[in-house]
């Protein structure tokens, strides 16, 4: 891997995207070019409608890329197979304002999930590891909680720690304390700065919570699909 690659895990160049078909068709976003560094806490911030998912969500390869290129971990996103993007999306962690927790299983099997998609280890290091994350973010006492048992607030923490579990090399995050309180959602931010301190983990963040704003390494303000501001 070459020290730009290692540098940058993150480069947007010329994106344009639309949504809609014949005189429906609109642009959401408008030649967004953008180089985001290892280990930075970037938060993407702005009204509503001025693109900010759907930028997280091309970044992330849960959008298809119609024009210009984005370079992921060294991958061209455009173009790329399904199993290119498939192996791509297991490096990486996402956070969504729903939860989406399987009712079913304790807070410890939900957290699990998302270290079994690698099929690396046995159950014994994959329960260590999801109590460890999970403790971290205070809920070391609810491991073998069900969702119904546990808060709003519990519920996005669990979901917090299986996007983190797996230790991806980029965390995309849609509104990740919209559901939190206040300690909750500078702990679970806080976490998300120090994996990138530690780990090089990069966070790309979209938030409202203006209580965060100061750990960020980086802020982008986005208007009608277009960076007017960028702190870095």
């Amino acid at each position: 891997m070459s020290t730009i690659k290692q540098l940058e895990p993150i480069i947007v160049k010329g994106l344009n995207h639309w949504f809609g078909s014949g005189e429906a068709r609109f642009q959401a976003l408008f030649d967004i070019n953008l180089k985001i560094k290892l280990g930075q806490l970037t938060i993407l911030m702005g009204p509503s409608g001025s693109g900010k998912t759907t930028l997280l969500t091309l970044i992330g390869c849960l959008r298809e890329v119609q024009d210009g290129n984005i370079q992921l971990l060294g991958q061209k996103l455009q173009g790329a197979t399904d199993s290119q993007l498939n192996a791509m999306r297991r490096r990486l962690g996402f956070i969504f304002q729903a939860h989406n927790l399987h009712e079913s299983l304790t807070a410890m099997q939900n957290v699990r999930m998302g270290l079994e998609v690698h099929g690396t280890a046995n159950q014994k290091e994959y329960d260590r590891a999801s109590a460890h994350i999970l403790t971290q973010l205070g809920l070391g006492n609810r491991l073998n909680h069900m969702p119904a048992k546990l808060s709003g607030g519990q519920k996005q923490r669990v979901a917090v720690a299986r996007a983190l579990v797996g230790n991806p090399a980029i965390v995309f995050a849609d509104e990740p304390t919209a559901a939190l309180d206040k300690d909750s959602g500078m702990k679970t931010v806080q976490l998300l700065k120090r994996l990138g301190e530690v780990r090089g983990t990069t966070t790309v963040m979209v938030t409202h919570d203006n209580r965060i704003l100061d750990l960020a390494d980086r802020i982008l303000q986005l208007e009608d699909g277009c960076i007017v501001k960028d702190s870095g």
